[in-house]
């Protein structure tokens, strides 16, 4: 079983990430320090908790490029009502940025279900609609630290256990996803809508209703990372996780969620998001230009991505693909 656990995927790749973090390590002694370790996990906690919504849309042969928009809209509502009424308890504000983020999710689960929209088409239009709207939103100015609450900020970095409670929001959800995914027929529906949605079918699953789950979840998670996001770098901006949907998908297909639909697993995305925090942490650390950074982690995960894909070659690429095929399945 050992021996099985070694060469799975998860397994190989959580050697490549130890592997990278105790090399660095080498160099830099303090990167391996509790507090250190601690920290990447804290600063890699919204990629997790994106790379985990991200997973359920593409196990049902879909792909959400609007998670970052949305969280820069999210983000920059909940900043602004916390700037006009700073009284507002926490958790008001918290259930705001979640019904916030479920509805933007929502509107592309629903033109993907009920009108067959490609999943690419809509969310790439929605993309730009939402970043329009933060801008129109908040007339391109920013939200300061010193606008917002001691409480607004000061949620995220509040430590318990020696951790703050982003990265323990990030622990829940991994628990969350883990059980319901494994445990649950609701996560388990996941896997059947996009692995095969004829079978899913005729086993009684409606593949375009769980695609809109996978939607609906994935926009809740955004719209509390966009909460979380702009409380803890204490600014809210137009440009708020510009570009950062890449890494939230490369994150998954690093981890094993196969971009053709039906496989993947919580742990697999998970280690997939710290191999990203380890890059992105480690870089600076052995003294690498910021000029080089971006490239070099780019080139990283183009190389991981490379090798995760070559394992599952034998399946063709479908997000593109006309979904007429299954139309007559996704309309019940």
């Amino acid at each position: 079983m050992l021996k099985r656990l070694i060469y799975s995927r998860e397994g190989v790749l959580s050697i490549i990430v130890l592997a990278m973090f105790f090399g660095v390590g080498v160099i830099s002694p303090d990167f391996i320090s509790l507090s250190n370790s601690v920290s990447i996990f804290n600063d890699t906690s919204i990629l997790i908790m994106l790379a985990l919504g991200q997973m359920l849309v593409i196990l049902t042969r879909c792909i959400d490029l609007s998670v970052a928009a949305n969280v820069a809209f999210t983000g920059m509502f909940v900043a602004m009502v916390n700037q006009y009424f700073p009284e507002l308890h926490m958790s008001l504000l918290i259930f705001l940025s979640l019904f916030i983020g479920a509805l933007l999710g929502a509107i592309n689960g629903l033109f993907v279900w009920l009108l067959k929209v490609p999943s690419i088409v809509i969310t790439l239009g929605t993309m730009s609609i939402y970043r329009g709207a933060t801008f129109l939103l908040s007339d391109g100015a920013w939200v300061n630290s010193h606008q917002m609450s001691e409480s607004f900020i000061g949620l995220p970095r509040y430590e318990i256990l020696s951790m703050p409670v982003l990265g323990w929001m990030a622990v829940a959800a991994i628990i969350l996803f883990f059980w319901a995914m494994k445990f649950s027929v609701w996560g388990r529906n996941f896997y059947s809508a996009g692995g095969n949605p004829m079978a899913a079918f005729y086993s009684g699953v409606n593949v375009g209703k769980v695609q809109f789950y996978a939607f609906l979840v994935s926009g809740t998670l955004s719209g509390l990372c966009g909460y979380l996001w702009v409380s803890r770098f204490a600014v809210a901006y137009v440009d708020v996780a510009n570009g950062f949907e890449l890494q939230v998908i490369a994150a998954c297909v690093i981890g094993g969620v196969s971009i053709v639909g039906g496989l993947g697993s919580v742990v697999g995305c998970v280690i997939g998001a710290l191999f990203i925090g380890v890059v992105n942490n480690a870089l600076p650390i052995i003294g690498v230009s910021p000029f080089w950074q971006m490239a070099i982690s780019g080139l990283v995960i183009i190389i991981a991505v490379i090798a995760n894909a070559t394992s599952g070659k034998d399946k063709a690429r479908i997000i593109l693909r006309n979904p007429n095929a299954n139309d007559e399945i996704r309309a019940n």
